[in-house]
């Protein structure tokens, strides 16, 4: 089976940092996009940051600049550097993936279980 993990969430006080990281483990072939979205009590699922196989990078606009996606493909892991934090980021943050798993067809999205990031006033 194919599994991620995020870690790295926490209290921090605004104008502060975190760098949540996401581990993919399992009988894996490949991973092509890996990604992460926050979801906020009362609000839809979102996308913060996308990184694909080839390094290609995306952010929301309410992250540019502050957010750093990157990965490491020898360790399956990707990671988020959250720099300046602000109250409005306090969200669940989960991380994804788009895997081919060793001896199975087609590419599937995996999911974390979340982690929780507040950001205090």
């Amino acid at each position: 089976q194919v599994q991620l993990v995020e870690s790295g969430g926490g209290l921090v006080q605004a104008g502060g940092s975190l760098r949540l990281s996401c581990a993919a483990s399992g009988m894996i072939f490949s991973i092509n996009a890996m990604g992460w979205y926050r979801q906020a009590p009362g609000s839809q699922r979102e996308l913060v940051a996308v990184i694909t196989s080839g390094g290609s990078t995306n952010y929301a606009d309410s992250v540019k600049g502050r957010f750093t996606v990157s990965r490491d493909n020898a360790k399956n892991t990707v990671y988020l550097q959250m720099n300046s934090l602000k109250p409005e980021d306090t969200a669940v943050y989960y991380c994804n993936a788009d895997i081919r798993r060793i001896g199975y067809y087609g590419e599937y999205t995996y999911w974390g279980q979340g982690t929780q990031v507040t950001v205090s006033s």
